[in-house]
């Protein structure tokens, strides 16, 4: 059987591990991090709970040390939600619900900036996909755009707000690729030397 999912790990130069979605729970994402002496990670992103996103935070959150949780206020509760919540209180993980704006200071020369989602102009259609957190991963000139799995509606909404800032190095590709995302428009306006989308 195969199992479907989008997960990343980012390691900065000193040594920070960020690791943005965790696939479906099949993947056993929290056994292949430990088997590769990963034992910690500072942050964890949850773009948004879909299954194929989030499903495999949980043993993440069960069985490896980490220090802070990201994630947006939910328009639709799940209870995929709510079980991460849960675990992550249990495990004294730091909560952090973020939106547009906020800006991180990973460590020099690297900042996690958060786009969408506007606590105000949420989407509401298909809210949970078009609202994932979309965010950039800066390091000096370099940069990664995470977009979870907005759609076109959300993309349209990206390149009005942020116009010409909106730019990166590498995108992550929304939905695994899927005709729903990924516009003419938002490529053009981002225009990245790589794309990697999640698959298989």
């Amino acid at each position: 059987m195969l199992v479907n999912g989008d997960s990343t790990l980012v390691i900065t130069p000193k040594g920070k591990r960020i690791l943005i979605d965790g696939g479906e729970e099949e993947n056993n994402l929290g056994q292949y991090l430990l088997a590769r002496k990963i034992k910690t990670l500072d942050y964890v992103i949850i773009s948004h709970f879909d299954s194929d996103h989030s499903g495999g935070i949980k043993k993440v959150l069960t069985s490896l040390n980490v220090k802070k949780l990201l994630i947006s206020r939910q328009i639709e509760k799940t209870e995929a939600c709510t079980q991460v919540i849960e675990i992550a209180k249990e495990k004294n993980v730091k909560i952090i619900f973020i939106e547009a704006g906020q800006k991180i200071n990973i460590e020099k020369n690297i900042i996690l900036s958060i786009l969408w989602p506007i606590l105000d102009e949420k989407i509401m259609d298909n809210p949970i996909n078009n609202n994932s957190i979309v965010a950039t991963l800066e390091y000096k000139k370099f940069q990664i755009l995470f977009i979870g799995d907005i759609e076109e509606e959300a993309e349209h909404q990206l390149v009005k707000k942020y116009g010409a800032n909106l730019k990166a190095t590498i995108l992550k590709v929304a939905h695994h690729g899927a005709e729903t995302s990924t516009t003419q428009e938002f490529i053009n306006k981002i225009k990245p030397k790589i794309a990697l989308i999640g698959v298989r």
